[in-house]
């Protein structure tokens, strides 16, 4: 009794709720609705946890090897496991893989980020030059 006791103790809450987490879907949002938001969470965070079940464990690997691609970041750990998923319409649950990527900072993430962001604002730049008032 003494074991469990402990063991709940030494339960880490903040382990179920991750600021960095980021649990992919493969319908509600496009790729790079995935790709900029793991930036995002990198500058924030410093990693990034990504996050799939099933079909959208595709779209996860797609994230990453983009990001490690581009030079932002850096497999630090990959998990994989199994989970039972309750279903309504079926009587016995179902077993669905499930993947969790941690991605860290590379050392030149924020120059390649500035960099990006000069060509971006550049690039908007060029386009108002463009602009004419047609009224």
């Amino acid at each position: 009794m003494e074991a469990i006791t402990e063991a709940v103790n030494n339960i880490d809450i903040s382990d179920s709720y991750k600021k960095n987490r980021i649990q992919v879907s493969n319908t509600k949002k496009p790729l790079f609705f995935y790709v900029n938001l793991a930036k995002r969470y990198m500058q924030q965070h410093n990693d990034v946890e990504l996050s799939a079940l099933g079909m959208a464990i595709a779209t996860v690997v797609t994230v990453a090897e983009i990001l490690k691609n581009n030079g932002l970041a850096v497999e630090k750990k990959i998990t994989t496991s199994t989970v039972e998923i309750k279903d309504d319409s079926r009587i016995r649950p179902v077993q669905k893989a499930k993947i969790e990527i941690l991605l860290g900072k590379t050392a030149n993430f924020d120059e390649l980020m500035a960099a990006a962001a000069a060509t971006a604002a550049a690039e908007d730049g060029e386009n108002g030059d463009v602009e004419e008032d047609t009224a």
